[in-house]
């Protein structure tokens, strides 16, 4: 059997397996620290070559799913000084065949491939089959893209949709806002309010920021532990969770309607999964299905947790096999 290598290559980890076909090896997917890698002067090249040095693989194939944009074939990591072509790629596994996709990419093109079990319905709704569909990622960054099925085979165009505006609607929102842009002018980070300084994992430690300067208690806890917060009934944590609802469905809302997923909305990452339970409790559908000129959001698209942490290595297998 012809076997693959896959990276799915995250703001933390990078996740490598082996995959026949479209079929990834559970079995073989070992994770390996960003941050060591990076600390010696070294990047994906020596984690591909540390894996199959460890597995003793000889591979034919070579698909790498990056957390940032790719670009004329050449892909830029967001969070790590990273960047990578076909020639790296190649260099370091002896792959013949080799395939570069933004981690977005790969997870859409994993669409359709995660078994049932691992999906679990949020916002119940219409879907059509064979419709466009629409992949969110709520991660240690926050992307987006739209999933469009074809004759010639799925197409999933990049995106950067983490680093648009927040969503402001409310007072509330707008002091989020002026609070956000302040803290990270203080860090000495661009001071730009974009929806992944809400809702990723940085992002969930904002809200906590903010919703704890409003109840004149100021603190600062990381994502983790404002979900241990939450989890024991913290009423800070509780306000910063509904926050972080509220936002997550205005920023869905606004992407289906330029989208228009009739075949449904998929988040993926480990915000969504560790978010979940409070999709229900903060009523994500109340702030999803609101009334706006058009109806769609009152009663189309579905919206669906993907509960599998491997979705990214399965797209790029699917998307391996579909080339020349």
């Amino acid at each position: 059997m012809t076997l693959a290598i896959l990276a799915d290559i995250g703001g933390t980890n990078t996740r490598v397996a082996l995959a026949d076909g479209t079929k990834v090896r559970l079995d073989s997917i070992r994770r390996f620290p960003n941050a060591e890698y990076q600390a010696r002067g070294q990047d994906i090249a020596h984690v591909l070559k540390d894996y199959l040095a460890q597995t003793g693989a000889t591979v034919s194939g070579v698909c790498v799913a990056a957390a940032g944009p790719v670009q004329d074939g050449v892909a830029t990591m967001t969070n790590l000084d990273w960047v990578m072509d076909a020639a790296k790629l190649s260099g370091a596994t002896g792959a013949k065949k080799v395939a570069i996709l933004n981690d977005l990419q790969a997870q859409g093109q994993a669409l359709g491939h995660i078994p049932a079990e691992n999906l679990r319905t949020v916002i119940p709704g219409p879907v059509k089959s064979g419709a466009a569909m629409l992949v969110v990622g709520l991660g240690t960054g926050v992307n987006a893209a739209p999933v469009h099925p074809g004759a010639q085979g799925r197409v999933v165009p990049p995106s950067e949709c983490g680093h648009v505006n927040m969503p402001v609607r409310t007072e509330e929102d707008f002091r989020l806002l002026r609070f956000v842009e302040a803290r990270l002018a203080a860090e000495g980070e661009v001071a730009h309010a974009g929806v992944e300084e809400v809702l990723a994992g940085r992002g969930l430690a904002n809200l906590h920021a903010f919703a704890a300067t409003e109840a004149g208690r100021p603190d600062s806890l990381t994502s983790a532990e404002v979900l241990a917060a939450l989890a024991a009934g913290d009423t800070v944590a509780a306000h910063a969770a509904r926050l972080y609802v509220h936002i997550l469905g205005q920023t869905l809302a606004d992407l289906a309607l330029i989208h228009l997923p009739y075949g449904g909305i998929y988040l993926i990452g480990g915000m969504a999964r560790a978010m979940t339970p409070s999709l229900s409790s903060f009523s994500l559908a109340t702030q999803f299905r609101e009334a706006r000129r058009v109806d769609l959001l009152e009663k189309d698209f579905s919206v669906t947790v993907v509960e599998d942490d491997y979705a990214a290595l399965t797209g790029c297998a699917a998307y391996l096999h579909s080339v020349a």
